[in-house]
Formats: structure tokens, C-alpha cells, sequence
């Protein structure tokens, strides 16, 4: 039934591959769980809804990712993103909670028409091959960038006098002296990973989340369950609350709202297209092309048409429910890697959300040492998109060198996208090849560039 369901022999993978991918990428991102209600909270927002809203805007996208597009990547929302809405948009700006709500429903709703309408896709088919392996290879080294800090490989030491705020003006990483349990578990993590990775052993990567998670019992690094109860909180606080009417009540702020939603569309759109290229381009998810199909307005395969739809239906469906944008989860990479290849592997996390609801505390007791071990491995298994740029081609290069270097160092899939589409342009017009960029390219980093205005202004 399952094999009919999601075509498992078509292609090339089985019940036992899938289900142990869908494992592994749960674990990698369950901690958005926590994480986003503490962050949206700050801007007055029920703690236990946005708990419950998180969850179900996770399982319903990721279900629909499942059954839809028939792909392994899960869904919930955006870390980052919801930094923007409680710290820029509410706190920053002022903007009540339930206005920005209403603000990444409409953005949710663009989404959707430019995926209808072809324009998603037709930017995808614009970007050159090089600067696809790039963005692979740059999600690859922001993927492991994720784990260092996670598993406290990395500190970040201040350096110069604090200013008037008490922040310093800059901080330098280095390497921690591996004193405290959780960086000691992440080594021991990391090392049990590979050591099961070079010996071929099947499901290596969750295999090392377990027993990592395991051995930090005794360390005091993992910290066993309690259930003081099994029902989960109301969703009513933050159920449809979203307030669009008020959002546009004030003419005097149109354009201000408009550049918020700008933002947060770019961010949102190119989040998944780097995420999509980067892990599809490697794996071969989305590699069943005609690319003369493609130039005919025909497109990519089926499989990345509902792909596409069913993220740009994640957002606004986290909208109604009560969180920040609901996006394609880089951490996929992780379930990706251990050989998820369809829907099944979707529809393991999206299970695996819906118990959480119920069992939260056995979610919460992998420990960030555990994920991050895997994290790095998925970061180096990426990496390998990065042999097949042509980097003695200097116009090649220098874009290529920008999307994956700014990536991890901006903290930003997009960011480093953006830098690199200018540099991508601004190398082939220098070089007298101008002719060779396709049109979209110049259309996308001219709006991107505005983007930057915008925030500057």
C-alpha cells in the first residue's frame, strides 16, 4: 500500500529507508517546538498556543508536502523569520502581533499566486548551474555553521569596549577549550556518526542521534522526560486572529507595510528555492527534467510543481493558525541524507509532530549536542557540490565564492543568494557576456537590490 502510495520502488528506496529519514529530520528541527513559541511570546502572544499552532502549521504543511508533491521535506516555521516578526515587526516597529499575523498571511497568499502563476519556477530554471552547486555547497557549510554553534564548538569572544547599548562593536569566534559536557558530547557524537559512516552502517546518522542522545544521560547533558500532562494547551489565543483590516487602517504607513512584505516574501521565497536546489540538486530529488520542456513553459517535473505549492501554502496556513512563516526546512538535508527520497519520509515527521503534541517532553530530550553532530555531517556530505564549479573561471567563481561564503557568515540562505545573483550579473556584464544572463536574473537581483535600499532607508 505504502509503496503505491508514494512509488518507493520507483524510486529506488524502501518502508525502513523512508521511516528512519522522517526520524532523523524530526530530530534535527524538533527544537523549533520550544524555540518559537519563546520567540513569539516576547510580542504578547499566548506561549501555549503558538506551542500548539507551531506544531500543527508543521503537520499540516509537512502533510501536504507528503501527499501533494510526494517529496521528503519537512515543513514548520522559520527560524529567522520569526525573528524578523518579534523583533523587527512587533518590537521594533511597534506593530501589534495580530497585524503581523496578517502581514505573513498576505505574504503566504503571494506565495501561492507566483507558484500558480509559473514565476517560482521560471527563477529556478534562471539560475545557472554554478551558482546552483554553489547555493548547495553554501546550505552545506550554513548547515554545519548551525551545528558548531549548537553543539558549543564555537564561542564568540567580544573585542573592543561596549558602546552605550552594551554591545560591543565586534566578536570574534574560536574554537571552545572543550570543558563543558555539551561541546565534549558533540565530539563524541560526531565521531560515533562518522565512525558508523565510513563502516556503511545503515541509518548511521540516527543511529548516532540515539546513542549520543544516550550517552548524555550520564554526562548530564540529556535530561529524561517528566509528564506533568498529556493535553496540550488551547490554540484559541492565536486561532484566526490575524487582523488585516487594521494592517492598512493607517494610509500615512502603506509603504512601510508594503516593504515589510516584501521582505518577508524574498526571504520566504528564496529560503526554499536555495533549500530545494541545494539538497535537490545533489540528491537528484528534482533532477527529472526536459529542460526543452522547460523552455516551452512546460517545467520542471511534476514532483517540484506541488513541491513549490505546497510551500507557498505553508505560510499562510501558519497564519491562521498563529505563528510566523511556516517554511521548507533546511534541516531535510538530514533525513535527505540517509537516503529519504519520497513522501513517506514527509509524512514520518508530520506523525512525529502530531505525537509531539501530546508527548513533547520525549521530544525535548535529544539534546543540541545530538543534532548538531549530525548536522556537521550533513554539512560535509553537501559540500561536495563545490567540485563541480569551475573555479579557474573567474566569472565562475567570484559569484559562486559570494553565494556560499555569505551564507553561513549572514546567518542567511537568502542573503547569500541575493549577494551572489549581484555579483552573478555584475561579473557577466563586465566580462561582455551580459547576453548570457537569462532576463529573470536581472529582474530578481534589481529587487533585490531595492530590498537593500528599503533597509537602508
Amino acid at each position: 500500500m505504502l509503496d503505491k502510495l508514494f512509488g518507493l520502488k520507483a524510486q529506488g528506496t524502501n518502508v525502513r529507508t523512508e521511516i528512519v529519514a522522517g526520524i532523523t529530520t524530526f530530530m534535527t528541527m524538533a527544537y523549533i517546538i520550544f524555540v518559537n513559541p519563546s520567540i513569539l511570546s516576547e510580542t504578547g502572544m499566548d506561549w501555549g498556543a503558538v506551542f500548539v499552532a507551531t506544531i500543527l502549521a508543521a503537520a499540516i504543511a509537512t502533510f501536504i508536502m507528503a501527499f501533494v508533491a510526494n517529496v521528503p521535506y519537512a515543513q514548520a516555521p522559520g527560524m529567522g523569520l520569526n525573528a524578523m516578526f518579534t523583533y523587527v515587526v512587533c518590537l521594533g516597529m511597534g506593530i501589534p502581533w495580530q497585524q503581523a499575523l496578517a502581514i505573513v498571511f498576505i505574504c503566504g497568499i503571494i506565495n501561492i499566486i507566483i507558484t500558480v502563476t509559473k514565476l517560482r519556477k521560471m527563477i529556478i530554471y534562471a539560475i545557472p548551474k554554478s551558482l546552483q552547486y554553489a547555493i548547495s555547497g553554501g546550505i552545506g557549510l550554513f548547515i554545519a555553521y548551525i551545528g558548531l554553534i549548537g553543539g558549543h564548538i564555537l564561542s564568540f569572544t567580544p573585542q573592543g569596549e561596549a558602546g552605550p547599548t552594551g554591545a560591543y562593536s565586534s566578536v570574534v569566534p574560536e574554537i571552545v577549550k572543550f570543558s563543558s559536557p555539551d561541546s565534549i558530547l558533540t565530539i563524541i557524537g560526531l565521531v560515533i556518526i562518522v565512525v558508523l559512516m565510513l563502516l556503511k552502517v545503515k541509518g548511521a546518522i540516527l543511529i548516532g542521534i540515539i546513542a549520543t542522545t544516550l550517552i548524555g544521560i550520564p554526562m548530564g547533558v540529556t535530561q529524561l522526560p517528566t509528564f506533568d500532562s498529556f493535553l496540550p494547551p488551547s490554540l484559541s489565543p492565536t486561532f484566526f486572529k490575524l487582523d488585516i483590516a487594521g494592517l492598512f487602517s493607517d494610509s500615512t504607513q502603506i509603504f512601510r507595510i508594503l516593504a515589510l512584505i516584501l521582505t518577508f516574501s524574498l526571504a520566504d521565497t528564496f529560503d526554499t528555492i536555495g533549500t530545494f536546489l541545494g539538497t535537490g540538486r545533489k540528491t537528484g530529488i528534482f533532477d527529472q527534467l526536459d529542460e526543452e520542456a522547460l523552455r516551452q513553459g512546460k517545467g520542471f517535473s511534476s514532483r517540484l510543481d506541488r513541491a513549490l505549492f505546497a510551500d507557498a501554502t505553508a505560510t499562510s496556513i501558519g497564519a491562521l493558525l498563529g505563528t510566523s512563516n511556516t517554511t521548507t526546512y533546511v534541516e531535510s538535508a538530514a533525513g535527505i541524507a540517509v537516503g529519504g527520497k519520497t513522501g513517506l519520509t514527509s509524512a514520518t515527521v508530520g506523525v512525529l509532530f502530531l505525537l509531539s503534541l501530546f508527548l513533547s517532553p520525549i521530544a525535548a530530550m535529544v539534546p543540541s549536542a545530538a543534532t548538531s553532530a549530525a548536522l556537521i555531517i550533513v554539512g560535509i556530505l553537501m559540500a561536495e557540490s563545490f567540485g563541480k564549479i569551475a573555479w579557474e573561471e573567474l566569472e565562475e567563481a567570484i559569484p559562486a565564492f559570494f553565494t556560499a561564503v555569505i551564507m553561513p557568515l549572514a546567518y542567511s540562505i537568502t542573503t547569500g543568494i541575493s549577494v551572489g545573483f549581484v555579483f552573478y550579473c555584475l561579473t557577466k556584464i563586465c566580462s561582455k557576456k551580459a547576453k548570457e544572463v537569462h532576463p529573470i536574473m536581472y529582474i530578481v537581483t534589481v529587487i533585490f537590490l531595492i530590498d537593500y535600499l528599503i533597509k537602508a532607508l
